[in-house]
């Protein structure tokens, strides 16, 4: 056997690219043929990967074409010459008479579930801002009506949102490309194998295409700029392009792309004579479709039949380009308002990554930070509404008047004896208090829920420190509180791990 291995790893780390120069190794050790020495792409080169990657391609097919040269009249296929798009797009000069535009989705009091080729159109009930007017940060809390979806969920879950671009984005991409968005066009895949991408009607507007399925916000990636290249008529401009998507051109390509979060439309203004050439066929290569975003189901159908709500941050931040940076589906949802008229999102659910103890006695310590909150208030309500009434729950925001997700019930609750909160406010002491403190301050009712009463411990929100955070304060419990060493306070949290009696739903 001829093979030849890529492996991708980060010299940072003791055992750099171990997988592929043993899969190599062995292989040499099975009698196979090394077409090239093993490519060790390294995270860590000031070209990324590429660096090895790049040359290492190019000579794996001068020898893969050496040992399987083309059939007679089929020629390789020379650089910048763009491969055959995946579809042809046909524009339609008359109107159908009775045209398929829009989304399938599942028809209410539908007995199969929504799904992803077929989500529900849920109608929006509310869209209310949580936070305090001079807060930071604008979070909602969204409701939905699911009445006849056939959706159900149990806390844990999550929803999966499928968001659309701006309209002010959508002119823009138009504007740069030369579309006219009212324009009706049918798709035709090349090879007949191809499938047709589900969420496209046939015949389907340039609008919808724009506005439903293609990613104009996101990051372009170095192929865009590789394709983008082999489509330019301008010199100029394919120069730069062409700069972008070699590997000695990635750490501008980084700083011109990747540092301050350019999006795909913007870079497409950047190239106006590149833009206005792009051929239509080649929108769905050049461009990603838009993927659903997964949301924690911040309510219980016990509680709320008929309704799931979500707990959603805007995410909107600046970078050294003037337009402020926004999250698609966060900025598009709290764009939606359904006091001016009817609104309605099309959305699904899956199973979450955490899973509540059935046994009734249970208890259940939840950690969630800012909106790492949201599956909790699924669990509380549904827990409640069972009466298991031995939950604990460590919360933590920046102020009490500003960020604290609903108060006002969780201390109802404390009132009925339904739950226990340890709330931590980081900015309201000179000396900030984050939830691994209160953790540790707590740490004998920890210990004795743990250890003594077999409850399970689960743990939401963001990913940056805040999970270490947490496992270093309960090392430090089993330690203060049980008398563990820290070798065994350590294997401790990791057996709680593997019995699944610590979760976790942690998101960048």
């Amino acid at each position: 056997m001829d093979f030849a291995v890529l492996g991708l790893g980060d010299s940072s780390y003791a055992k750099f690219n171990f997988v592929a120069k043993k899969l190599h190794r062995r292989l040499l050790q099975l009698g196979g043929s090394a077409l090239l020495p093993v490519c060790l792409g390294d995270d860590q080169h000031e070209l990324g990967p590429d660096a090895a990657v790049d040359p290492w391609l190019r000579d794996l097919w001068g020898k893969v074409l050496g040992l399987c040269p083309p059939p007679p009249g089929l020629a390789e296929i020379p650089p910048g010459v763009p491969l055959p798009s995946k579809f042809s797009l046909r524009f339609l000069h008359e109107v159908p008479s009775a045209g398929s535009e829009g989304q399938q989705v599942a028809h209410p009091d539908s007995r199969e579930p929504p799904s992803e080729l077929h989500p529900f159109l849920a109608p929006m009930i509310s869209n209310q801002r949580v936070t305090g007017p001079s807060h930071f940060q604008d979070v909602r809390l969204i409701e939905f009506d699911i009445s006849g979806s056939a959706i159900s969920f149990a806390a844990g879950d999550v929803v999966l949102i499928q968001p659309s671009n701006s309209a002010a984005h959508v002119q823009q991409f138009c504007q740069a490309l030369g579309l006219d968005p009212d324009q009706l066009f049918t798709l035709q895949p090349r090879e007949p194998d191809a499938l047709l991408p589900t969420r496209l009607p046939q015949p389907c507007s340039v609008r919808h295409l724009v506005s439903q399925y293609l990613d104009i916000t996101s990051v372009p990636r170095r192929s865009f700029f590789e394709l983008l290249a082999c489509l330019s008529p301008h010199e100029l401009e394919q120069e730069k392009l062409l700069e972008f998507s070699s590997a000695q051109g990635q750490e501008e390509l980084f700083e011109y792309c990747n540092r301050p979060r350019r999006t795909i439309v913007e870079v497409l203004c950047d190239f106006p004579h590149t833009a206005a050439a792009i051929p239509p066929d080649y929108l769905l290569d050049l461009i990603p479709a838009i993927r659903p975003r997964a949301f924690s189901i911040a309510s219980s159908m016990l509680a709320h039949p008929s309704r799931l709500q979500i707990l959603v941050a805007v995410v909107q931040f600046q970078t050294r380009l003037k337009e402020p940076r926004r999250g698609l589906c966060s900025s598009w949802l709290a764009s939606l308002d359904p006091g001016q008229g009817p609104v309605r999102v099309p959305l699904w659910v899956r199973p979450g990554s955490l899973a509540f103890p059935e046994m009734p006695d249970v208890p259940v310590i939840m950690v969630g930070p800012g909106t790492g909150v949201a599956p909790f208030r699924a669990a509380i309500q549904e827990r409640v509404a069972q009466d298991r009434t031995r939950n604990v729950l460590f919360f933590g925001c920046r102020w009490r008047d500003q960020d604290f997700y609903w108060k006002a019930e969780w201390q109802e609750l404390e009132k009925r004896g339904c739950l226990t909160l340890v709330p931590a406010f980081s900015r309201e002491q000179e000396q900030k208090v984050y939830v691994q403190h209160r953790l540790r301050e707590r740490g004998k009712l920890v210990w004795e829920l743990l250890d003594r009463q077999g409850a399970h411990f689960y743990l939401a929100g963001n990913a940056k420190s805040m999970p270490a955070d947490v496992s270093e304060a309960l090392v430090s419990i089993f330690q203060e509180e049980g008398g563990l060493c820290s070798s065994d306070a350590t294997a401790y949290l990791a057996r709680l791990q593997r019995t699944r009696r610590f979760q976790t739903e942690t998101w960048a």
